[in-house]
């Protein structure tokens, strides 16, 4: 299940995990402008852990999820 949110300055998206028998915290997606955040509750140490992508890196992202295995370097529209 998700859920998404537009706010004034980001899209929000959260991943709520609703396998069994191994659930994962809630993980929170924060869309800006420059950068994507992703949030999760660490419940060892009770903090939240916090990565941040830039949008080159969401590109890449998005691309390897399509690829097999290897080493790949995306080049501009039109190279």
């Amino acid at each position: 299940m998700f859920t998404i949110e537009h706010d004034f300055d980001a899209t929000v998206v959260t991943l709520v995990d609703e396998g069994a028998p191994h659930l994962q915290e809630d993980i929170t997606i924060n869309a800006f402008e420059d950068c994507v955040t992703l949030e999760q509750l660490d419940p060892v140490s009770d903090t939240v852990q916090k990565v941040t992508l830039s949008m080159t890196q969401l590109r890449d992202l998005s691309a390897a999820l399509k690829l097999p295995e290897g080493v790949y370097r995306l080049r501009p529209a039109g190279s």
